[in-house]
């Protein structure tokens, strides 16, 4: 009997990359297949390749070899990757990434430039962001002004100002304290259960890990592990 997969939205097919005229071998051949509505963490450590997979992801950087596919679609062949990303792709970054001269409101509002959302539909879509993340009463607060961990629902509600398909956190919580990480864990664990919304996130540290309902173990630029297995038919 066939066992049914969830449609593919992502996939990474032999990819390899190299940097330093090749002395550093970033990606090793990887084969990732990434379904819709997954909740995956990467981890291995500093120098195993997590973050390149990452980048790779999310359109920041081609392979040496093989292919990013999204939605059966090579990257390669598409040209313009910088509106394949501002239209599918959010981001959330380890150093949170906010202009330190807009408001939060603002900074959420940046990717919406780059949208078909009109210029007076902005304000009130980050607004509603920013209230989905906590943060209601700090929509006119600039960066210097919050804290880290309201910096970094900060930036997950500017990932979500074009609602994109695919949510890509590198080390999210690694300039936060517990408290800080264990919110934005939370928080990004909302958002997924409900909004089903596909999230690869990145991460060293084993607690941030556990909260994906599958993990992907990265050595030498080679996936070694992934817990639990994606079912196969028979």
């Amino acid at each position: 009997m066939e066992i049914p997969h969830t449609p593919c939205l992502a996939e990474a097919i032999a990819v390899t990359r190299s940097y330093e005229d090749g002395r550093i071998h970033a990606l090793r051949g990887v084969d990732l297949r990434i379904e819709e509505g997954d909740f995956i963490a990467i981890t291995g450590s500093s120098g195993s390749g997590k973050t390149s997979l990452l980048q790779m992801l999310g359109g920041l950087d081609t392979p040496d070899s093989g292919e990013i596919c999204v939605r059966g679609q090579a990257l390669s062949g598409m040209g313009d990757l910088s509106s394949f990303r501002a239209q599918k792709v959010g981001f959330v970054f380890q150093s949170f990434h906010l202009l330190p001269t807009l408001t939060a409101s603002e900074n959420v509002q940046v990717p919406m430039v780059e949208s078909s959302i009109s210029r007076k539909e902005r304000a009130p879509r980050a607004a509603k962001l920013l209230s989905e993340v906590g943060l209601a009463n700090r929509t006119h607060s600039r960066p210097p002004e919050l804290s880290g961990g309201e910096r970094q629902r900060v930036a997950i509600a500017r990932s979500l100002a074009n609602e994109p398909e695919l949510l890509l956190a590198d080390e999210p919580t690694g300039n936060l304290d517990r408290a800080s990480a264990t919110m934005v864990m939370e928080l990004l664990s909302r958002i997924h259960r409900e909004t089903g919304m596909t999230l690869v996130l990145v991460t060293h540290d084993p607690t941030t890990a556990a909260y994906a309902s599958r993990q992907i173990h990265m050595s030498d630029g080679m996936i070694i592990r992934s817990t639990p297995d994606l079912p196969v038919s028979p």
